[in-house]
């Protein structure tokens, strides 16, 4: 239905083909709309931009993505196209709240699936950490839907940081989730062998971070690693990255079964893997 509307609303001024460049890319937050646009429109992106804005019920601002994200913070430069500039929103998703300022943290509406699907997993008195928290999506969520025992959310990004405080006291949290400044590989030092289940959710970093979420654990435990892998099919994808972290954990995994998250590029997909190991 929204595909309808936006192609409806661009036909008269870019072509159809590139129409779907535009659809396929946008991400909607809160009452923001963030898009690409082939580089030989730009010249359109204003009138692109009010187009969008006028079409789309709900969308005050709409932004186009001028640069990809950055490795540190997760960052995409953007540019205001139509509409109101403020970048910050509240972004709802399945009974949380989530404040955010588009141009300062990351945040991607497209997991909204997985951050439900791993909320399911969750049982009853666990104790989890998320090393790269964000504004507290996959946390806070957890903790409104489940019932662990403690979640030590940690973020180096300030921005971040802020809002997941914010984001925490919003959806009434405060009692289960607890916000960390810091590198998650130096926080984690003080969590050793406490926990039950770590978040890996930052693809750039999560290979590198593997052995610091192990030493968080107990003797068992889960650990939900992120990858970006390239294959032919998503199916290799899955298997290819299912191969990495076996040569990587050796006799330590248990169970491990993999899924694609999304797909982030010509045959490049965002993978997680969940894996049962022994410390």
């Amino acid at each position: 239905m929204k595909e309808r509307i936006i192609r409806r609303a661009l036909k008269e001024i870019i072509p159809n083909e590139e129409i779907n460049k535009v659809i396929t890319s946008m991400d909607i937050i809160g009452d923001i709309a963030i898009i690409k646009i082939p580089w030989e429109w730009e010249d359109k992106r204003y009138e692109i931009g009010k187009a969008i804005l006028s079409a789309l019920n709900g969308v005050k601002g709409v932004f186009r993505q001028t640069s990809p994200v950055d490795s540190e913070y997760k960052i995409r430069g953007i540019e205001w196209l139509a509409g109101k500039k403020e970048t910050i929103t509240v972004h709802k998703e399945h009974g949380c709240l989530f404040k955010l300022d588009v141009a300062k943290v990351y945040f991607s509406p497209r997991l909204s699936f997985e951050r439900l699907r791993i909320s399911e997993l969750i049982k009853k008195g666990e104790i989890i950490v998320n090393m790269f928290a964000g504004v507290g999506t996959f946390s806070i969520l957890i903790a409104k839907r489940k019932s662990p025992s403690r979640i030590f959310s940690i973020d180096k990004n300030p921005d971040a940081f802020n809002f997941m405080l914010e984001n925490i006291v919003i959806n009434h949290v405060s009692n289960i989730v607890f916000p960390i400044l810091g590198d998650a590989k130096e926080v984690v030092e003080e969590l050793e062998g406490i926990v039950d289940r770590v978040l890996m959710p930052l693809p750039d970093l999560s290979l590198q971070y593997l052995p610091y979420a192990i030493r968080c654990l107990r003797n068992s435990g889960w650990i939900h690693v992120y990858l970006h892998q390239r294959g032919r099919s998503r199916r290799e994808a899955v298997a290819e990255a299912e191969k990495l972290l076996r040569e990587k954990l050796s006799d330590k995994i248990i169970s491990i079964r993999g899924r694609v998250v999304r797909s982030v590029g010509k045959k490049l997909y965002q993978v997680v893997l969940d894996i049962e190991i022994w410390k």
